[in-house]
């Protein structure tokens, strides 16, 4: 079996994110023959939507977390029973598969209950109440398959047993002062007995030590409505056994059977199992069939799930649950920060203009050709990161890469960067927040908790009448996520320039690093163009020269 990785980029991701993951994710499967499964941890934005749709590719799952699941242990896998299946045979099932518990299904393979080893016990200290197949509805199918039995003849007419159990150890006169008719009688050979038990209209004879049946007495059962079963069994053991072909539905649990699905958390599972006494415990998926069962020891060999981040080294920019998985690789280009890892792990990070271009490097440096579709993803990120090359953080490192991937992808890059451009930077019909959080980030800079979301655009005087209603959006933010300060950059292509909209209790930060003044919370800054390069280290420089 392959190990499954999964691949992520940042919160709230851009192009550059998303499209590194699904190119890596090709490379580790091609090179190391990895399950390497490409997630998201964001909605797309419509530029990367557009590049998803030119190259025919798909966008990554959508995954809110990565704490380990019920579907991540490895489970119990036995095959549940249904309500009709006997006692001898759910035995024989947990014997089989050394376990205590069987999941029972309707005939739609929907789980209702449980069968437990308690719940077969409890029926063997009713093996005094000889009444019990007549109470249990017991099919004669089960009794002939119970007792090893060969049936001579059953009577098709009757629904279920009605009358007691009773074993023929007397003659025919005593036996007829016991028994009345729906009986079901346990005899040998004795065709008096036989007889006897017909004629008193017996719904079942079972006759014991595989002994023949005469012509004369099928016949007298076949008029009288009698079924019969021959077994190899003796009397005693037959009336030991009988009792096993109760159907389980008559003694398994419906009610308060505590189970789990397999979307839920191990941590939420751990502290229910903590409350709970049960042996093990159904595994179920969302149309409620029997996945298997776990118990407490499953929890002991949990595996956490396996995770390279890409385009980010930064915990509150990464998925829910990444403390609980266990990172492997990060491949980025940004500021190293807080992330920490058991384990030395392969970490590649180098000042380029965008991650996009040290993944191309690695195809390239391994020997492997991307598909014409994975260079147009990484193609596309670069011109995305870049500002086709007109971003600070460019280096001629991106240049050669983009040079090699699309001619590999097939495009013209100015010709389509401008399409991507064009449809990434329209505002109609997109609402303010939809706007801030296409591409937002959260840093701690010095201890303070700074925000800041950069949308780039083709059309900064578009923006002008939905200015008021952002502001107002953005201080919501900053009060309701007790930002310090909030930024908004609105990166114009065309201008190489960006209006800085900022709230919060420290905008003086804004004032000092660009040094502008706000006026309605925003101030243009000429040749401001990256949020890494541009903004984090001024900021940064900033805050420390305040305080």
């Amino acid at each position: 079996m392959k190990d499954v990785i999964y691949i992520t980029g940042h919160k709230n991701p851009d192009t550059d994110s998303i499209c590194s993951a699904l190119a890596y994710a090709e490379f580790k499967n091609k090179s190391a023959g990895l399950d390497a499964i490409p997630i998201r941890i964001g909605d797309v934005s419509r530029e990367t939507q557009f590049v998803l749709d030119y190259f025919g590719v798909k966008k990554p799952r959508f995954v809110e977390s990565l704490k380990a699941q019920v579907k991540d242990l490895d489970m119990d896998k036995v095959a549940p029973v249904y309500p009709e299946t006997s006692l001898k045979t759910a035995w024989t099932l947990m014997k089989k598969n050394n376990v205590k518990t069987l999941p029972v299904v309707d005939n739609n393979d929907a789980f209702i209950g449980i069968v437990s080893l308690s719940n077969l016990t409890a029926a063997y200290m009713d093996i005094w109440d000889n009444y019990i197949l007549a109470k249990s509805n017991t099919p004669f199918e089960n009794i002939v398959d119970t007792l090893s039995g060969n049936s001579i003849h059953e009577h098709k007419g009757l629904e279920n047993y009605t009358g007691k159990i009773l074993v023929a150890a007397m003659g025919p006169d005593s036996l007829k002062k016991i028994m009345e008719p729906g009986d079901i009688i346990i005899c040998g050979n004795r065709e008096d007995t036989q007889e006897a038990i017909i004629e008193d209209k017996a719904s079942l004879m079972i006759v014991t030590g595989n002994h023949d049946i005469s012509s004369a007495i099928l016949e007298k059962a076949q008029k009288a409505g009698c079924s019969i079963i021959t077994t190899p069994y003796d009397s005693f053991t037959a009336a030991r056994m009988i009792i096993q072909s109760i159907p389980v539905r008559y003694v398994m649990t419906k009610e308060e059977i505590v189970h789990f699905k397999n979307i839920d958390y191990v941590e939420d599972v751990k502290n229910v199992m903590a409350k709970t006494r049960f042996r093990s415990y159904p595994v179920l998926d969302n149309n409620n069939k029997v996945l298997g069962t776990i118990s407490r020891y499953h929890l002991i060999s949990q595996v956490n799930k396996k995770v390279i981040l890409v385009d980010h080294n930064e915990l509150s920019q990464s998925v829910e649950g990444l403390e609980d998985a266990e990172i492997i690789e990060v491949i980025d280009h940004h500021r190293i920060a807080d992330l920490q890892t058991g384990n030395p792990i392969y970490f590649r990070n180098e000042p380029v203009g965008c991650t996009a271009s040290i993944i191309a490097s690695i195809f390239f440096e391994n020997g492997i050709r991307p598909s014409r579709q994975a260079a147009g993803l990484l193609s596309s990120a670069i011109i995305s990161d870049t500002l086709l090359f007109k971003s600070p953080t460019a280096t001629n490192f991106d240049k050669l890469m983009l040079n090699r991937l699309a001619k590999i992808a097939d495009i013209d890059v100015e010709e389509y960067a401008k399409e991507m451009f064009k449809a990434g930077t329209s505002f109609a019909g997109r609402s303010v927040d939809e706007i801030f959080n296409t591409d937002f980030k959260a840093f701690t800079l010095l201890d303070n908790k700074i925000g800041v979301a950069q949308v780039s655009t083709m059309d900064l005087e578009g923006f002008a009448p939905m200015k008021d209603e952002m502001t107002a959006y953005m201080k919501g933010k900053c009060e309701a996520e007790k930002f310090d300060l909030l930024v908004l950059l609105l990166t114009d292509i065309i201008q190489n320039g960006s209006e800085v909209i900022a709230v919060g209790d420290k905008t003086e930060y804004i004032t000092k690093a660009f040094n502008v003044t706000l006026e309605n919370n925003s101030a243009y800054v000429p040749n401001l163009l990256s949020r890494k390069k541009q903004v984090i280290p001024p900021l940064t420089a900033a805050i420390e020269a305040i305080k």
